[in-house]
């Protein structure tokens, strides 16, 4: 459903610029709802006004708000897998994995709301994005582990789980996000604060690329 929902969204009938920018402004709206008060406790007619819009001017952009809020999440997961498929085959893999890894972190700085909303998805379940995971998600994930593999069977990667290494960039990252007020709580600043953001990128970018660069003097092959 996710994925016919963001076609739609992204349809060319959307792509008038009023119409464009009035359907972003609408599922920036119902993002901060839906984080505010959740799925069940969210109303079409609260979104409009925080959209600046009527409750029969937004249903002409999302029907339903069942339809909308899968719309934000398929909004959120599309902007993450951007930089994923950009990991290429014939890219160096440092800096390849360097690229990613920045971007999600950026990310869960520039898009906290958004990763937050998104992790309450999945700690339910994924009822409304079950269909995105196990197609779009899915298929990406096995492409990109195919990279990795040939990346590890070149010897430039030493031999690691692809799948195992996809899931630690996304959980140091969208920790940041996710576990904000944990954070702040420990460490003081989030990543909004410039030296605390970069300590922490330049922390995930050593722990990771350490853990999966080839050493000095290691076999080059499996």
């Amino acid at each position: 459903m996710a994925d016919e929902v963001w076609s739609r969204v992204r349809a060319p009938s959307r792509k008038t610029r009023a119409g464009e920018a009035n359907a972003e402004r609408i599922l920036d709206a119902a993002l901060e709802i839906f984080a505010a008060f959740g799925f069940r406790g969210s109303r079409i007619d609260q979104i409009a006004a925080a959209a600046g819009l009527s409750k029969p001017n937004l249903l002409y952009y999302f029907r339903t708000k069942e339809e909308l809020y899968t719309a934000v999440l398929a909004r959120t997961l599309d902007m993450w897998l951007d930089p994923l498929r950009e990991l290429d085959a014939s890219s160096d893999p440092r800096a390849a994995l360097t690229a990613y890894i920045t971007r999600k972190l950026e990310y869960s700085r520039s898009h906290p709301t958004a990763s937050r909303l998104f992790a309450m998805e999945m700690l339910q379940g994924a009822p409304h994005l079950s269909s995105a995971l196990t197609s779009t998600l899915l298929d990406l994930v096995e492409a990109k582990s195919r990279t990795i593999e040939g990346w590890i069977g070149e010897g430039r990667l030493r031999p690691v789980d692809p799948k195992h290494l996809i899931f630690a960039i996304w959980a140091t990252t969208q920790h940041y996000a996710d576990f904000d007020a944990q954070i702040r709580a420990l460490a003081g600043p989030g990543l909004d604060d410039e030296d605390f953001y970069e300590t922490a990128l330049a922390t995930i970018l050593r722990i990771l690329l350490e853990g999966v660069l080839p050493r000095e003097g290691e076999p080059q092959r499996l």
